[in-house]
């Protein structure tokens, strides 16, 4: 790169170019956090650089010492080369305004769950002193619940240790673990009390459901993340019908589940016609998000259940 760079600001600069010109080829993919080269680029160089995004023009115009300089570059070519997604390198990522730490263990935080979190779920939900979240990877789902429901106890659950302990990990920055309780299961699967299955007013989760056609065109960025938090079968459905089989058992009469589906919406609506579900509609984009009583779960439950021994 050219020795003439100096400030963070002239990195900024190379970085978003470098970045234009490999979306033009197709090379690289924004959908992270940021949709574009140039955010990515400020992203990118400021955390690099253990600096706030309000940064003032005294601290982005002041001369790089070299080994910045070089940390910079190495991770412009991880961003680019190789195609790591930036909060992978910076081991940074946001949700709901909150800070993350993230690495290759576990999905990175996008979900549109978020909007109905800071929404409290309403008018769905009546009640939140127990809540729940289905494969949590980085926790941020939990917390996140925490924090609005402050009043609230919150388990999280993941089949993968490696994630729980970066779940763990921001429990314990966010001040948490008095709240948040983390456990290692297999969807429900640990949640046992007395021989009898723990219950929540709210389920929430955001399962792997991506189907085997979107997996083969998915962006390398995508292919980056934990195909264990991705991959579900050749609809995308089988851990998201195995948690409609499971979930009435672990719900109160006036609980709520919330399963995001994304691209999986239409296959679900085929597979169960006769569901009235309710697709959650979001200001600030996306879809695929439905929410089902516990009466409506407890009308299906054969037809979810037999469902989930065939995919077995």
């Amino acid at each position: 790169m050219d020795s003439s760079l100096e400030s963070a600001t002239d990195f900024i600069r190379v970085g978003a170019s470098l970045m234009g010109e490999a979306e033009e080829r197709g090379d690289i993919f924004f959908g992270h956090g940021t949709d574009n080269g140039l955010d990515e680029s400020i992203r990118l160089v400021l955390a690099t650089l253990h600096l706030p995004l309000e940064c003032p023009d005294t601290l982005l115009n002041g001369k790089l010492l070299e080994s910045e300089k070089e940390a910079i570059q190495d991770n412009l070519r991880l961003r680019i080369a190789d195609r790591i997604p930036l909060p992978y390198i910076v081991n940074r990522a946001q949700f709901m305004g909150l800070s993350f730490y993230v690495d290759e263990q576990v999905l990175i935080p996008r979900s549109p769950i978020g909007e109905l979190i800071e929404g409290h779920f309403s008018p769905w939900l009546t009640t939140a002193e127990r809540i729940l979240e289905i494969g949590c990877g980085s926790g941020c789902i939990a917390i996140a619940c925490a924090y609005e429901f402050p009043e609230a106890t919150v388990d999280a659950v993941d089949i993968s240790n490696a994630a729980l302990q970066v779940a763990q990990v921001n429990v314990d920055r966010h001040g948490l673990a008095n709240q948040v309780r983390l456990l290692q299961s297999d969807l429900f699967s640990a949640l046992t009390l007395d021989g009898s299955a723990e219950r929540y007013n709210l389920i929430v989760s955001n399962p792997p459901y991506v189907d085997r056609a979107d997996l083969d065109e998915m962006p390398a960025e995508f292919r980056a993340e934990p195909m264990l938090a991705l991959e579900a079968g050749e609809d995308g459905l089988d851990l998201v019908v195995r948690v409609l089989s499971e979930a009435a058992a672990h719900l109160e009469d006036d609980g709520l589940l919330v399963v995001e589906v994304g691209n999986s919406q239409l296959a679900l609506q085929q597979l169960f016609p006769d569901v009235s579900w309710i697709w959650m509609e979001f200001e600030q984009g996306g879809d695929g998000v439905f929410a089902l009583g516990k009466d409506l779960l407890l009308t299906h439950h054969k037809e979810f259940q037999v469902e989930a021994e065939r995919r077995r």
